[in-house]
């Protein structure tokens, strides 16, 4: 049935995941004013006057799309339970490595661009990543009540 409160939070991963692509994750100002490093689903940049240095991430980009993908595919596996369990635990990692990417750009890579004591700004593509990550957890515990809920009816017949 895909009117099930996993099946919300399954397609709000997506949802998610659609803002972290399309927002940016991270942005630390430089020394000089306009001087800014950028980081996006991606790309990674640092504007220093008027050069600019850009490091494509295009595997950020494809892990967030894969997570929308793989959480979309597994609202309509809602037949399988099973199936939306493991999908679920692949979101979960992918996520995990989604969060290490983004926190080795941020933290070990942003740290020589400007000041080395500013930490820099997480902007909405964080909090979208760091969303997914609890709707994954969430639809996980509720595909697994509904799991538990049909063993034990099964169990009463």
């Amino acid at each position: 049935m895909i009117q099930r409160v996993q099946t919300i939070f399954l397609f709000l991963i997506a949802v998610a995941m659609g803002v972290a692509l399309a927002n940016p994750i991270w942005e630390k100002p430089g020394l000089n004013p306009p001087a800014m490093a950028h980081l996006t689903a991606l790309q990674y940049s640092e504007q220093q006057g008027v050069s600019t240095s850009v490091t494509p991430l295009w595997y950020l980009g494809l892990l967030l799309g894969l997570v929308a993908l793989s959480s979309l595919y597994a609202v309509f596996q809602y037949r399988n339970r099973l199936t939306q369990t493991a999908l679920c635990a692949v979101n979960a990692l992918m996520l995990t490595a989604i969060m290490g990417i983004v926190i080795y750009w941020t933290i070990y890579r942003g740290k020589t661009y400007g000041n080395p004591a500013d930490q820099g700004d997480f902007l909405v593509g964080f909090y979208a990543i760091i969303v997914a990550l609890i709707l994954n957890a969430l639809a996980n515990r509720f595909i697994r009540r509904d799991e538990k809920m049909v063993r034990d009816s099964n169990r009463l017949r």
